[in-house]
């Protein structure tokens, strides 16, 4: 007798069919297979910073499957548009940028770079966004790496 109760003729064990005929652990339709969803997230962030201007910012590169970009989340309460440039830089020289028009609204906002092949380590990517008022007019207000130093009281 099997495992499920039933008679077996040839001695292997035979999974009973199911009332829709399928096959006992055939996944539902939409349903990934198990051990097939989606792939595994790493994120790797700096420590959130703030400028007396208003923006406030945290960089990460973030790594799934095999797939590595940079992401900013940011924050900007200076009542004007600004550009964010977020740069993702990885092994072998290699980098990719992007230009972000980042809101004049305190809503919370994210940039990211469009994903590419991960190469090698994870931890060799470093992403760093520059935040400035549009076109590149006038100073830099916030710089925020995904490497930055975390700084504690001064």
């Amino acid at each position: 007798m099997g495992a499920d109760g039933r008679a077996s003729d040839s001695g292997t064990l035979r999974p009973s069919p199911r009332a829709d005929g399928k096959a006992p652990g055939a996944p539902a339709p939409g349903r990934p297979v198990l051990g097939q969803g989606p792939p595994s997230t790493a994120v790797r962030c700096g420590p959130g910073l703030f400028s007396p201007d208003g923006i406030e910012a945290q960089t990460c590169v973030v790594t799934q499957g095999a797939e590595t970009w940079a992401r900013t989340y940011y924050r900007n309460a200076t009542g004007e548009a600004l550009d964010a440039v977020l740069s993702l830089m990885g092994p072998e020289d290699r980098s990719v940028r992007m230009t972000c028009a980042v809101r004049a609204e305190d809503e919370p906002g994210t940039c990211e770079t469009p994903r590419e092949p991960a190469r090698g380590n994870p931890a060799a990517y470093t992403a760093v966004a520059e935040f400035a008022e549009r076109g590149g007019q006038g100073p830099l207000l916030l710089r925020s790496g995904s490497n930055s130093p975390v700084r504690t009281g001064s």
